[in-house]
């Protein structure tokens, strides 16, 4: 379980198929702090460490490390890989990432957790003031799931809807306000219109509608 508050932006430095796809992925984390078998969100998508390394924060094993040259290495199945955005899990790419919410944390996002629903397109990306309009076109699918002040998960990162659009193909577009510090401290930054994103909707409108049709 996840909140959508992104802590860190790791980069792909290996990916090689090994039956499921193996990626290795360097982050700014204490690599004493990963544990084997934890679950880190990868973009939004929830993976599970399978090793690590790098050396440990703070003066560990080796005298004057410190946290920022981790790496963790993950298993990304078929299944994960075709409900993601296309070419996401290469070398080279950034992705947003957080680790698991522990009893006591501070749920400052909303409840995430890590399983992407569908890709989403961004439409167009317009200044408003120092903060930044986003409109994202999303699937007919998830169309019902969205609503004005409602929470959607994009890339891994927890946002407030402020508006949607339906679309005449069933289709709809939402639209977002990124601040300065999240599009500086996530990979919501470097987006520019026609690129496709991760989405995860909010889950209690995922249990909503499934009760709502189960009525009808």
């Amino acid at each position: 379980m996840f909140t959508g508050i992104v802590t860190a932006v790791g980069t792909i430095r290996e990916a090689r198929k090994t039956g499921d796809l193996r990626a290795v992925i360097a982050c700014p984390y204490d690599a004493a702090g990963i544990a084997i078998g934890a679950s880190i969100a990868c973009s939004g998508v929830c993976l599970t460490v399978i090793d690590k390394g790098g050396a440990p924060g703070g003066g560990g094993a080796q005298e004057g490390s410190e946290a920022g040259d981790a790496w963790f290495a993950v298993q990304i199945s078929a299944e994960s890989i075709a409900r993601t955005v296309p070419g996401r899990w290469k070398e080279g790419s950034r992705l947003n990432l957080e680790t698991a919410l522990k009893l006591g944390d501070e749920l400052g996002g909303h409840i995430v957790t890590g399983h992407v629903d569908g890709v989403g397109t961004v439409v167009s990306i317009t200044p408003e003031g120092d903060s930044r309009r986003f409109v994202i076109a999303a699937p007919q699918d998830l169309a019902p799931y969205l609503a004005p002040k409602g929470s959607i998960t994009v890339d891994g990162v927890s946002l407030t809807v402020n508006d949607v659009s339906d679309e005449p193909d069933g289709t709809c577009h939402f639209t977002l306000n990124i601040i300065p510090h999240t599009a500086e401290v996530t990979t919501l930054g470097a987006l520019t219109p026609q690129d496709s994103v991760n989405l995860e909707i909010d889950v209690l409108a995922r249990y909503l509608q499934r009760m709502q049709s189960l009525r009808g």
